[in-house]
């Protein structure tokens, strides 16, 4: 089974917008390198590959069930999502490294409300009201994780029961 995290947005930016944005990331910090296009990102049959192999794919999120757990739990509407499936016999720490060297910078690129979470049971980060959160977890926070969070942001644990 594959290891999947999601960073659900409510922004008013279409998906491709989102994908150049994070396309730009990417080859800014090296995690893509030059040949990967927003065009890929946005495309869920192709999608991008990073340097260590994690899958990456832009998605428009719309429209979700009333019931959707982000909706109930955490009181917003996602509207563009980036999956990230990591790569099998890969370290995933690395792997994970360079999806917050990709999550964080885009976050002060994008507006909105936004959610890095893994099956919806575990939420790494939360941007709501323009406040960002992370984790209480040192284990998903080490001190290099942390160090690449330029923004404000403070330490608290949420969940998506309602």
């Amino acid at each position: 089974m594959a290891i999947e995290y999601d960073l659900d947005c409510a922004t008013q930016l279409p998906p491709l917008e989102v994908a150049r944005r994070l396309e730009e990331i990417g080859k800014e910090t090296g995690v893509l390198d030059a040949s990967a296009t927003s065009e890929q990102l946005v495309n869920v049959h192709e999608g991008v590959l990073t340097r260590l192999g994690t899958w990456i794919c832009v998605i428009d999120d719309g429209p979700l069930q009333p019931w959707h757990p982000i909706i109930t739990g955490l009181g917003f509407t996602p509207t563009v999502g980036v999956g990230f499936r990591l790569a099998k016999g890969v370290e995933v720490s690395d792997q994970q490294d360079d999806m917050v060297r990709l999550v964080t910078p885009l976050l002060e690129r994008i507006d909105g409300d936004a959610v890095l979470h893994f099956q919806f049971e575990e939420i790494w980060l939360l941007r709501r009201n323009g406040e960002l959160s992370l984790s209480e977890n040192d284990t998903l926070w080490r001190p290099e994780r942390l160090a690449v969070v330029t923004q404000p942001y403070r330490r608290e644990t949420h969940s998506m029961d309602a």
